[in-house]
């Protein structure tokens, strides 16, 4: 079992997101995707994160972009950096992938999201972009936004968000392979692979 701990406002999160499906099935491996909001992440125990963006190093911010078009071409996905809205208020996209779960509708709606925020450099935060997401997976938009508002969502997204922080997670993507054994971030991935063939053998 793979724990997927995202959200969709991270560039490293696109990539992994998408990058881990494809092994998730060559090791015959399920996915349990755990939106969070990666916001109360930082806020809790993360502000390092906050600090290095008001004050960035210049040569690292210049090889971070340099990494990111490298890890995007290799990928096949399309990646604008900075996008318009940095950062962007993911709640209403992190609470829609809570409430499309049950419907199956999960994975479509995220990979959605993050095409239109990553590759399309529109605002996720914004009811017009999320309402045509919605119409071009087949979700309702009138029933998505009266189901993101619904507490038990809202309450599900900070139980999220709290347990991963519970678990050592301090960013998104934190993937957890068998409960205990913890990786963050895309670049994680060839390790991931390499304990799920270790483990099956």
């Amino acid at each position: 079992m793979i724990e997927f701990f995202f959200d969709c406002s991270s560039p490293w999160t696109y990539l992994a997101f998408h990058n881990i499906q494809p092994l998730a099935a060559e090791t015959k491996t399920s996915i349990s995707w755990r939106p969070i909001l990666v916001g109360g992440i930082f806020n809790s125990v993360n502000p390092s994160v906050y600090a290095s963006r008001e004050k960035p190093v210049p040569a690292k911010a210049r090889y971070m972009l340099k990494d990111l078009s490298d890890w995007a071409r290799a990928s096949g996905l399309a990646i604008k950096m900075p996008p318009s809205v940095f950062p962007v208020n993911s709640v209403k996209a992190m609470r829609g992938c809570i409430y499309l779960e049950p419907e199956g509708k999960l994975v479509p709606f995220a990979k959605a999201v993050f095409e239109a925020y990553w590759g399309g450099d529109q605002d996720i935060s914004q009811d017009a972009v999320l309402k045509t997401i919605c119409e071009r997976i087949g979700v309702d938009p009138q029933k998505f936004f009266a189901g993101i508002g619904q507490q038990a969502v809202k309450d599900q997204l900070k139980a999220n968000t709290d347990e991963v922080i519970a678990r050592g997670g301090f960013g998104s993507p934190t993937i957890f392979i068998n409960t205990t054994d913890m990786y963050f971030g895309n670049d994680r991935l060839p390790l991931i692979r390499d304990a799920l063939l270790r483990k099956a053998a």
